[in-house]
């Protein structure tokens, strides 16, 4: 497992960044499209239909991005791990604390989609505030369910895929400016 301060063994063209939901994993992938100038695609765009309903083409539509020569997107959804993970040449890891950095940041962002109704995926809007109370599956209640999960499941990816863990916010920006804009110049 690599850190923020260890160079990228190769520079990478197929990149897959993990984390709990809300933790930044989108923001951070868009930033290494910028700066790689690999295109990035959203999983998220990809899976969710109209009204929140898994789309039937998103298996499909997995394997066709990581046919692609270079991409950049979200380590997410059981059935596109394995896809995503056999083809990619680097995952990056955000680990960053959750109470303190990941909760906050994923209730702030439910609430402000949601006061804003900003139009989501295929027109879907994040759904009104009272459903954490109801629906198991709330992203703020998967967020903190799912928490620990990827301590289970990013070690055992490490002997055949590099990973780079970032376990604070300034990690990232290190990363960021250091390993990951060194391996493009």
């Amino acid at each position: 497992m690599l850190c923020v301060t260890d160079p990228l063994p190769a520079r990478p063209r197929r990149i897959v960044v993990a984390g709990v939901s809300g933790v930044g994993k989108t923001t951070l992938a868009r930033r290494i499209a910028e700066i790689t100038g690999i295109p990035h695609t959203e999983i998220d765009a990809l899976f969710h239909g109209p009204d929140w309903t898994p789309r039937p083409a998103f298996v499909d539509d997995v394997r066709a991005l990581v046919a692609r020569d270079t991409w950049v997107t979200e380590w997410q959804y059981s059935d596109a791990r394995p896809l995503l993970t056999a083809r990619a040449d680097l995952l990056v890891w955000l680990d960053l604390p959750f109470a303190t950095v990941t909760l906050p940041r994923v209730v702030a962002r439910t609430v402000r989609r949601r006061l804003r109704r900003e139009r989501l995926w295929n027109g879907n809007v994040e759904p009104p505030l009272r459903t954490f109370f109801t629906d198991p599956e709330h992203i703020v209640r998967w967020s903190f369910a799912t928490r620990r999960k990827y301590r289970e499941r990013i070690p055992a990816l490490r002997r055949d895929l590099p990973v780079v863990r970032l376990r604070r916010r300034r990690d990232v920006e290190r990363w960021v400016a250091g390993a990951l804009t060194d391996t493009v110049r």
